[in-house]
């Protein structure tokens, strides 16, 4: 991975700002599509941005901030091809990587602090996928959301 789209709402501004930072000294290209205001602003759109992105190969990987991950992971995940996991701590976003091929990470700026979120951003990508039994479970993940594709187009 080295082009990462990071996407936050108002309450992650801060942290966001930091990690890209932190990502670009480490050489990565981050493509800030979050919000730099403190101003009240919607997560999914930080979500869904992060996840066309991701989806349609403009970007290898994805970070999300919000208040607690979840809400910015939910809107993320409704995008077709994305699994993106919430961890406020190290060895579950490196397991999402190695297990479910993970392809955005989610946390909270509420939740978790700058340090941890470094922690937590360098073993998801420093992880790698492992295939194997890991890679059935993942075509299943791919198997129902190719189901809710065929109905919806019903």
């Amino acid at each position: 991975m080295k082009k990462l789209a990071i996407g936050n709402d108002h309450s992650a501004v801060e942290m966001k700002k930091e990690l890209k930072a932190y990502l670009e000294e480490k050489g990565y290209e981050v493509i800030n599509v979050g919000t730099d205001s403190t101003e009240s602003f919607p997560y999914p759109v930080s979500g869904y941005k992060v996840a066309k992105m991701v989806a349609s190969g403009q970007a290898d990987g994805g970070i999300l901030i919000c208040g607690t991950g979840v809400g910015i992971s939910l809107a993320a995940n409704k995008v077709k091809g994305i699994r993106c996991c919430v961890c406020s701590e190290p060895y579950s976003a490196k397991l999402s990587k190695q297990h479910n091929n993970s392809n955005i990470i989610a946390f909270g700026a509420r939740v978790i602090g700058i340090e941890m979120a470094k922690m937590i951003v360098d073993e998801w990508l420093n992880a790698e996928f492992m295939g194997g039994r890991h890679q059935t479970r993942v075509d299943m993940i791919m198997e129902i959301e190719e189901k809710q594709s065929l109905e919806g187009a019903e």
